[in-house]
């Protein structure tokens, strides 16, 4: 039997030490992603024909974007989960997850069935040499069929992370990483399958990946309470939910996409000097990123658990708790950016033209975090509270500034570009910050139905 109203805790209130134990896991998970790029870079850069290593660069560019699409998998079945969790709802728990591997398999089977005209497009826009092209297309066939188990793993990783339950997301990456070096290396340098050897190992981790991660689903839901119940799961109105909170993150995506791809299309009209510099600027928002979203992470956990639970005062400990951790690391990534840039820029390329360039745009990265440290940490809050409409709304409303910022300073070159996209990340975090204040306004009484989100409310109806 699944808990019940008698079984609630006692409210906890949440601190720095909370959002710490729960954001290292996934800091650390995050630097093996840039690890596994470095291998397969390093593996095929090695061979003695540069096509390869231009075909593998394309073919992961193309599926980066392709996957990244459909993160609200991960997002959406994080933010509803935790906030099953506050409800200690066992039963919603496992609907749950059964509902996004459902979404996640007919996602990935369409992809399969498309793959001829996306990849084609895909590479088509990506517009490299012929050869290099070529290549691309057949490493791309082949990672495709990995589809499903990516988008599978998205929604088994947004599931632990709802459950507060980081360790286990940080052991199946580690395991999707270290399984995929190890197969690069037998396949490209053992088996000599040059490019399509680093599709294969990719293709073979993320399965083996999923089958690690439906091997922990199966002992976790040893220990919940409650039952599946498979009417639910085949009955498409119970999706509802799901649905209509991914939609908004679906389109959120598309926006953050369209503003990454936008900068870098702009930032090639000026040479590939200049492409290059802005290219390596980008890895110290990456950088950034690993800890932040690791912060942004564990505040989806904790606020959504404080939504299910109604909760307020926990709701508010979590977002405060994770915003100082949020800002310390803000902080300490500026004076990194502005005592060590050129340290930083040397390792990232020994082309001097591209150091000296990126050391000139070096001082708009400084500035950097101060303005996205907040779209960080309000993102995660409310991908906890189901608010994806107000994530949808503002990463647009930053982009209809973004463009005319952009037009109106384009004789300022790529100091211009870098002044609209700072602009852009501006936007989005102030427009964040009047969401949440109006969101505590409005959704924070006790004694109001307003402060049950819209998209938790069908469960609290069925209860």
């Amino acid at each position: 039997m699944g808990r019940t109203a008698s079984d609630h805790q006692p409210s906890r209130r949440y601190t720095t030490r909370h959002i710490w134990k729960l954001a290292w896991p996934i800091i650390l998970s995050n630097v093996t992603v840039p690890l596994l790029g470095l291998v397969d870079t390093a593996v095929v850069g090695h061979l003695p024909d540069s096509r390869y290593l231009a075909a593998v660069t394309l073919g992961a560019t193309l599926f980066s974007f392709l996957y990244w699409g459909f993160g609200f998998l991960r997002m959406g079945t994080t933010g509803l989960t935790s906030q099953a969790v506050g409800r200690e709802d066992d039963s919603e728990v496992r609907l749950l997850l059964a509902q996004s591997l459902v979404m996640a398999c007919a996602i990935g089977i369409v992809l399969i069935l498309l793959s001829k005209p996306l990849i084609g497009f895909g590479l088509w826009l990506l517009d490299g040499s012929a050869a290099a092209m070529s290549l691309a297309a057949s490493y791309a066939h082949i990672r495709i069929f990995s589809a499903p188990a990516v988008l599978a793993n998205y929604a088994i990783l947004g599931w632990f992370i709802g459950q507060q339950k980081t360790r286990i997301t940080l052991a199946i990456l580690l395991l999707t990483n270290g399984v995929n070096i190890a197969l690069d290396l037998l396949f490209v340098v053992g088996f000599g399958l040059a490019s399509d050897g680093v599709a294969w190992a990719s293709l073979i981790a993320d399965y083996s990946a999923l089958a690690f991660g439906l091997w922990r689903v199966a002992v976790h839901c040893r220990g919940l309470g409650g039952e599946l119940s498979r009417r639910a799961l085949r009955a498409w109105s119970h999706y509802s939910a799901l649905l209509r909170v991914n939609r908004h993150l679906f389109v959120r995506t598309l926006g953050l996409l369209f503003a990454q791809a936008f900068f870098t299309a702009q930032g090639a009209d000026f040479g590939d000097t200049t492409l290059a510099a802005n290219a390596v600027l980008l890895q110290f928002i990456m950088l950034t990123s690993f800890a932040l979203d690791g912060f942004a992470n564990a505040a989806e956990a904790l606020t959504g658990r404080s939504v299910g639970r109604r909760a307020w005062d926990d709701f508010g400990d979590a977002v405060r708790a994770a915003g100082k951790l949020s800002l310390m690391v803000a902080g300490v990534a500026m004076l990194v950016f502005a005592v060590g840039g050129g340290h930083l820029i040397a390792l990232l390329t020994d082309l001097p033209e591209v150091r000296a360039t990126a050391a000139e745009y070096l001082p708009w990265m400084i500035a950097m975090p101060a303005i996205a440290v907040w779209s960080y940490l309000l993102d995660g809050v409310f991908i906890g509270a189901t608010e994806s409409r107000a994530m949808r709304d503002t990463v647009w409303l930053a982009i209809a500034c973004y463009l005319p910022v952009w037009w109106l300073t384009r004789d300022f070159g790529n100091h211009g570009l870098w002044f609209a996209f700072l602009c852009f990340t501006l936007v989005r975090s102030a427009s964040l910050g009047a969401c949440y204040l109006h969101y505590r306004k409005t959704r924070w009484s006790p004694a109001s139905r307003a402060e049950i989100p819209r998209e938790s409310r069908r469960y609290l109806d069925q209860g």
